[in-house]
């Protein structure tokens, strides 16, 4: 069944007076405030497009992106049934799961390029403190806003998500006004947030797989018969050039603060070509206080140009080649003489 909330007012001889809940007009105030402070409905979601159009014309309220880099579908129940919302919210989620990094990358900037001047990998990282995750979309969730929920609904989507595992819930707003005017609102959940969660892990399945140890990245390297290549230039970056080296589903990372630098791909290398690696030009240049001339000089010739998604500007552009032999690797590491900046 709806929670029914109560609000008293404490006045100051200490007497109670309870606030009457008034009708909210949804249509012309709920949306505004999610959109200013998106923390009214959790302090994980950063906003990437308002409106947004799916490919069959249907126009999704607020669609967001998690820190694990998860969607978020928010849809406001306005004059529709509570019925009519659930199956909306998820025929626009049957649209969501197919959207590609590009995909998302464009809704975002469109957005927030056009509302804070920000792309979505400077607005994700100011909001949350890290780098946008390697994997995004990985599963989405859905929270429908309303001012109530009907019996039918309620167990509609208790059925999904004890069932199926589907990520669904409902953000409920009540709306009170006291004597004098002034405003209040009050926020629940259909369903208990830590039950909700619990039932997406255990039901739902997950394309995210876990990171691989750094025992499996070299076991992985020596399998595909450049174990000596890449425990050496392991070695050699980690020990001397970085302070931070993170496994992920297929390489490491080096890092320098929250930025990824350079990764070696082991999954992706072999005996006949080498070691794999990617390198983010730009960001290791500042790191290295080096030229991008003096860049080229240190990788092999035979690379390819490489972006994290396409187009993407040169903090999130650069090269992505092989080490064939030691020599390639000791040629790389000549510029060991350079000074490391003080936050790597």
């Amino acid at each position: 069944m709806s929670e029914e909330i109560r609000i008293w007012e404490i006045k100051p001889d200490d007497r109670l007076q309870e606030i009457q809940r008034s009708r909210l007009n949804l249509e012309t105030r709920i949306e505004e405030w999610i959109e200013q402070d998106i923390s009214i409905l959790s302090e994980d979601l950063l906003i990437i497009g308002r409106q947004v159009r799916t490919s069959y014309g249907l126009l999704i309220d607020l669609l967001c992106l998690a820190s694990n880099g998860d969607l978020v579908i928010v849809e406001l129940k306005r004059d529709q049934t509570p019925r009519e919302v659930t199956a909306q919210v998820l025929d626009y989620a049957s649209w969501v799961k197919n959207l590609s990094l590009e995909q998302i990358t464009e809704i975002a900037n469109f957005y927030l390029q056009s509302r804070y001047s920000k792309n979505l990998e400077e607005a994700f990282e100011q909001k949350f403190g890290v780098e946008l995750p390697e994997v995004l979309n990985d599963q989405h969730r859905m929270l429908i806003v309303a001012s109530n929920v009907d019996n039918s609904t309620e167990r509609i989507i208790n059925y999904l998500s004890d069932t199926y595992g589907v990520n669904i819930n409902v953000a409920k707003f009540q709306y009170f006004k006291n004597q004098d005017g002034q405003e209040l609102i009050a926020r629940t959940f259909l369903l208990e947030l830590n039950r909700a969660e619990q039932s997406v892990q255990e039901k739902a399945p997950s394309k995210r797989k876990p990171n691989l140890t750094y025992e499996e990245l070299q076991e992985l390297a020596n399998h595909n018969g450049v174990g000596s290549l890449y425990k050496e230039a392991f070695e050699g970056l980690f020990s001397t050039y970085f302070t931070r080296a993170e496994p992920t589903r297929s390489s490491i990372a080096f890092k320098k603060g929250s930025k990824v630098v350079l990764s070696l791909l082991p999954m992706n290398s072999n005996a006949e070509v080498g070691l794999k690696f990617q390198i983010y030009g730009t960001r290791f240049c500042e790191c290295f206080g080096i030229s991008l001339d003096q860049l080229h000089s240190l990788i092999p010739q035979n690379i390819d140009k490489w972006e994290y998604y396409k187009d993407a500007p040169p903090e999130w552009s650069g090269y992505e080649g092989f080490f064939v032999n030691q020599e390639a690797l000791e040629r790389f590491f000549s510029f060991k003489d350079t000074q490391l900046t003080d936050d790597t």
